[in-house]
């Protein structure tokens, strides 16, 4: 029987060298909804999104993704279910040296048999959806920050997957750009019947798009609901970080060594 939930994330951790930062995180993400993730900057939202995927293995715990435990996988398992999802990278991630039209075809060829001409209608289909289908024939370096994040969406959505994963989607955009892909992001969603998960610092622009909010701090997740809860919710961490208060419970600084250790005073 299909579980509610695409992805159920039960105990996990993981860390890099000394520091350990993912420490006993549990969440799920529920089929057809817009979910997000947020969190200050280096508290592990993209790493979640790599472990999600199989590119990283957690130390403990693990991800089921589509009822599938991800880090169990055969490499010919994982890429079957990596057909399955969507990425949308954090820097665009498109191909310098193809244009938009291959770009989004590129991922058709590889993975389908379906004839040129079909897949031609296809990619005109997935730019028109993004608004780009007069770009088609353009390079990366001839697009804007906001068209290339509409392209990277595009090619996210090209095989239709069930899963889209958005890593810092409205990241060093316009307000207008920054508009159109949050309407993106819960247009196409719910015209695919997919689930989306937002990664994202940016807590404005992600709360008009998303059902349900996860904040994580600290490697846990500090506060999770609805979105209009976490809006109404006077928890002293959903404030500071959903008012971008510089005083609270979110430590400004990394965590460091004292000062005089540091400068070598043995004090």
């Amino acid at each position: 029987m299909q579980s509610d939930n695409i992805v159920e994330i039960s105990k996990l951790r993981f860390g890099y060298a000394d520091r350990e930062l993912l420490k006993g995180i549990s969440l799920t993400i529920p089929r057809g909804k817009v979910v997000g993730i947020m969190g200050a900057s280096g508290c592990g939202k993209s790493t979640l999104l790599r472990l999600i995927g199989g590119q990283l293995v957690p130390a403990d715990g693990c991800v089921r993704v589509d009822g599938q435990v991800v880090h169990e996988l055969s490499r010919v398992a994982l890429y079957q279910l990596r057909r399955k999802m969507g990425m949308q990278f954090q820097m665009g991630g498109l191909f310098t040296d193809l244009s938009v039209f291959e770009n989004i075809a590129f991922q058709m060829r590889e993975h389908t048999d379906l004839p040129e001409s079909m897949i031609r209608d296809l990619v005109l289909m997935k730019l028109a959806a993004v608004g780009l289908r007069g770009a088609a024939q353009l390079m990366p370096a001839e697009l804007s920050g906001g068209m290339a994040r509409r392209v990277g969406l595009a090619r996210a959505i090209a095989l239709d997957p069930m899963l889209i994963m958005y890593d810092e989607p409205f990241s060093g955009l316009d307000p207008i750009s920054c508009n159109v892909i949050g309407n993106l992001i819960r247009r196409l969603n719910d015209a695919l019947g997919a689930t989306s998960i937002v990664v994202s610092y940016d807590a404005v622009e992600s709360m008009k798009v998303i059902d349900y909010v996860y904040l994580i701090s600290d490697g846990v997740v500090a506060a999770a609901g609805p979105t209009a809860e976490m809006r109404a919710s006077e928890d002293p961490f959903v404030r500071q970080f959903l008012d971008g208060a510089p005083d609270g419970p979110v430590p400004f600084h990394y965590p460091h060594d004292p000062y005089p250790a540091d400068l070598g005073l043995g004090l």
